[in-house]
């Protein structure tokens, strides 16, 4: 029998991770479109930032020929999956969402101070994943924190 204080706890987690889904899939819009525009040669207009064209043609935007949103794509869907899972009460997926989280958020910043100190310009898409690379961070660290 489970009891009511437990339920609470689970439904207030559950939300926690439709939370963290959410963002992932907002993160992975912004990372397929990059991509996207990417491979098919198309500038990205950058309308409050102005330095987008500077950012996603710098030699940092590939990794081996693929682009570096690319990978950002792969890590929201990882994240958007496992979210998805925790909601439904697979705790592992949950576990296993704060060390990806952890680096995406190594990553975010790297790209930050790349953009800060070396290339000198802001691409507002790449500003936009960071915020919610931080987001998810929060979100994933205080489920964690509630210890599931």
């Amino acid at each position: 029998m489970v009891s009511v204080e437990n339920t609470d706890f689970r439904t207030s987690t559950r939300w926690i991770y439709v939370l963290a889904a959410v963002f992932a899939l907002v993160g992975l819009i912004d990372a397929l479109y990059l991509t996207v525009q990417h491979m098919a040669g198309q500038s990205v207009p950058c309308s409050v930032t102005g330095g987008c064209e500077e950012v996603l043609t710098s030699r940092f935007s590939v990794v081996a020929s693929i682009p570096l949103a690319a990978f950002g794509a792969a890590a929201y869907f990882s994240v958007f999956s496992l979210s998805t899972l925790a909601a439904f009460g697979y705790r592992i997926a949950g576990k296993l969402l704060l060390p990806l989280v952890g680096a995406m958020v190594l990553v975010s910043l790297w790209l930050f101070y790349l953009q800060a100190f070396v290339i000198r310009a802001f691409c507002q898409f790449c500003l936009l994943s960071a915020a919610i690379t931080i987001a998810l961070a929060i979100i994933v660290f205080f489920a964690w924190k509630k210890g599931s």
